[in-house]
């Protein structure tokens, strides 16, 4: 049996397709058949050693973003998209998985094309409120659809949808408690806040949350996951305003957090401000009250960053502050409000966490073996 897998560059389409890689390999142990071959089709590898560990192979396959306004760049995107059709076309042809698994976005056309040509049965998952170009296209043709949010629904056919939930990696429902404190040298004591762009960091809310560090910092702790790109500037700005105080040791400025110290922020936060990517599940599989704010909508397709926002915000396990409103002193006054109303911070937990679904990862992966297993035959 082989399994393909396919999705864009980002963490929110990485990491769901191993959490799905993950519950594939667990049930091959726990129902005793032999093991799917598994393989990750994009234009990059974006974390080989999570591939490794999970005993899939990488496949190149070109192709760029299409921009929605007028840019040079698209003539040439089209050529690398062009060419890791062809590519993707051969390869697939050759190895002939029995089902494809796509996240969407644009280097997972490639794959897509192929197994429409092909004859390969697709699944698609979407994890936004509003879907990408790509998956509504794929949608079309796909065998299933899953998706991570009701309001996703109704932009595929009614007898393909499902909604899933997003798949999570097991590890975030088992935070890590005992020496977690120890690790980032904070105080037990005090309230911890987990400030994260996502994958690729946000330049505003660094800025913003740089602004207002020295004030938050007498009454808690913060860690701040930057982005590659952002990272020397941040460390320079949090180190320059935290010079001299008796607090320099409750800010950490990390580039990138790894799942080891995902796991034991998620056991020491008390608050979580984020943008309103797939993030916003982990966070509710931790089940921590957060701040949501969603990108720009100039910026992110469709608005979808703000419509997750919101519809996780009706759950009642979120606040949300728009982009446009981020501003040191209205960031300050909520994280404020809510470090120091027990009240709100009780019933944010228990909303993000009737929110979570630890099942969705091992819904989709029992999804791919019978749709594989029917393609063998």
């Amino acid at each position: 049996m082989k399994i393909l897998f396919t999705g864009g560059g980002t963490g929110g389409h990485f990491y769901p397709i191993i959490a799905v890689a993950e519950e594939l390999t667990r049930l091959s142990d726990e129902e005793k058949f032999v093991p799917p071959q598994m393989y990750f089709m994009s234009d990059g590898p974006y974390n080989k050693r999570a591939l490794f560990d999970n005993n899939i192979a990488y496949l190149y396959a070109p192709s760029g973003n299409q921009r929605i306004y007028f840019s040079p760049r698209n003539f040439w995107n089209l050529i690398k998209t062009a060419l890791g059709i062809l590519g993707a076309i051969w390869r697939l042809y050759l190895l002939f998985p029995d089902v494809i698994f796509s996240k969407g976005g644009y280097a997972s056309v490639p794959a897509l094309c192929a197994a429409r040509l092909l004859g390969i049965p697709v699944v698609v998952h979407e994890c936004d409120s509003v879907p990408g170009r790509v998956n509504i296209w794929a949608g079309k043709f796909a065998a299933k659809v899953g998706v991570s949010y009701p309001e996703a629904a109704s932009f595929f056919p009614k007898e393909k949808v499902a909604v899933t939930g997003n798949p999570i990696r097991r590890d975030f429902f088992a935070p890590v408690y005992a020496g977690a404190h120890e690790f980032f040298g904070f105080d037990p004591t005090l309230p911890t806040i987990y400030v994260t762009g996502g994958s690729s960091g946000s330049a505003k809310m660094n800025d913003t949350v740089v602004d207002i560090v020295a004030e938050v910092s007498k009454q808690a702790q913060i860690i701040i996951q930057t982005g590659k790109n952002n990272y020397d500037d941040i460390l320079k700005r949090v180190s320059y305003v935290m010079q001299g105080t008796e607090r320099e040791a409750r800010c950490k400025v990390y580039d990138y957090v790894n799942a080891s110290a995902l796991r034991m922020i998620g056991g020491i936060a008390t608050l979580v401000i984020s943008r309103a990517g797939s993030t916003i599940f982990e966070i509710a599989a931790w089940g921590i009250p957060s701040i949501i704010i969603p990108g720009d909508s100039a910026v992110f397709h469709n608005d979808h960053q703000r419509k997750n926002a919101y519809a996780y915000a009706r759950t009642g396990a979120c606040v949300v502050l728009e982009d446009k409103n981020l501003k040191p002193s209205i960031l300050y006054s909520e994280i404020e409000r809510i470090l120091e109303g027990p009240e709100i911070q009780k019933s944010m937990h228990e909303a993000a966490r009737s929110f979570a679904d630890d099942q969705s990862a091992l819904r989709i992966a029992r999804e791919l073996l019978a749709i594989a297993l029917s393609h063998e035959s």
